[in-house]
């Protein structure tokens, strides 16, 4: 690993640690190590460290501001690479808006409300990374990421770069393609808005996230709905409906706040959370006979 982290540096493509605890990457404070730590600081950089990777075989994923994301207790073998600050461009032409992989979801909406735009105010209270919402088709509020998206330029892992279409990215319920068959980074992507009030698009916003802050537990280190949601039913009201709220395994508890987020309420490790995953698929199907699909992505080391 030594030879890996000092032929990154010597490259000079951004930040390069080893060990790195991934509770300092994700937002529910929770992860072990990454054997290697990257931080590109630009998409050729990017570019450059994943031809390095691919060299030395090594395995390797993605992450963005650690939303929607469980890391193992164990941490995760192989690279890590965090899409962050270099990776956070923005352009805004007339109604068609291109931004890097790793600017923040909450702040593009902010930015772009200003500018009068519309199309991103269901984005206002989502904590993750342009790349990671467009990932995942992140949502809310009635609306969701390909509802927006023009294309979105995606880096495979053998190196080639691609723009992927709106219908290539085979959106569906907080899902695509790029978790289905081609997993891939999202260096960029491009959103469609329309022109709209200012004043209007900015109170719908403000009130989106009013909403968010009643309702859900932002005070606490959390990942986001831990379940999809088992159309017609709602993950959160199953899980209110069996009484759910407020349990605990360890350092892990279902918030009192709203059923669907689980919080770390002091030292959790990923295994209670798991333990309470666990408890919540069975309790509901035992109650319901609804089979309960995690919507948080649980990643590392067994």
């Amino acid at each position: 690993m030594d030879e890996i982290v000092n032929e990154l540096v010597s490259l000079n493509i951004g930040k390069v640690k080893k060990n790195e605890p991934l509770a300092n990457h994700t937002t529910m404070k929770i992860g072990g190590p990454a054997d290697l730590f990257i931080e590109p600081s630009s998409v050729e950089n990017l570019k450059t460290a994943l031809s390095v990777i691919e060299k030395h075989g090594l395995n390797w994923r993605a992450i963005g501001r650690g939303s929607n994301l469980l890391v193992s207790d164990k941490g995760i073998e192989g690279a890590v690479i965090k899409l962050s600050s270099g990776m956070d461009h923005l352009e805004v032409n007339d109604t068609s808006i291109t931004v890097g992989g790793g600017h923040s979801l909450v702040s593009l909406s902010t930015l772009i409300s200003k500018k009068g735009l519309a199309g991103l105010e269901f984005a206002s209270g989502i904590p993750g990374s342009v790349g990671g919402a467009v990932y995942m088709n992140a949502g809310a509020h009635g609306s969701d990421i390909s509802k927006i998206l023009t294309k979105a330029h995606i880096l495979f892992e053998d190196g080639t770069i691609e723009w992927l279409s709106n219908q290539e990215m085979e959106f569906s319920y907080r899902t695509s393609v790029l978790q289905k068959t081609r997993p891939g980074i999202v260096v960029e992507a491009v959103f469609d808005l329309v022109k709209g009030d200012r004043t209007a698009i900015v109170a719908q916003m403000q009130k989106n996230k009013d909403y968010r802050k009643e309702t859900q537990p932002w005070n606490f280190p959390c990942a986001g709905s831990i379940f999809r949601n088992p159309l017609p039913n709602y993950a959160g009201k199953l899980i209110e409906t069996a009484g759910l709220k407020g349990f605990s395994i360890g350092g892990a508890k279902i918030s009192e706040m709203h059923g669907n987020f689980i919080v770390n309420a002091g030292n959790a490790k990923a295994e209670d959370v798991l333990a309470l995953i666990q408890h919540v698929k069975e309790t509901i199907f035992r109650l319901y006979e609804v089979e309960m699909e995690t919507e948080v992505e649980i990643i590392g080391k067994k």
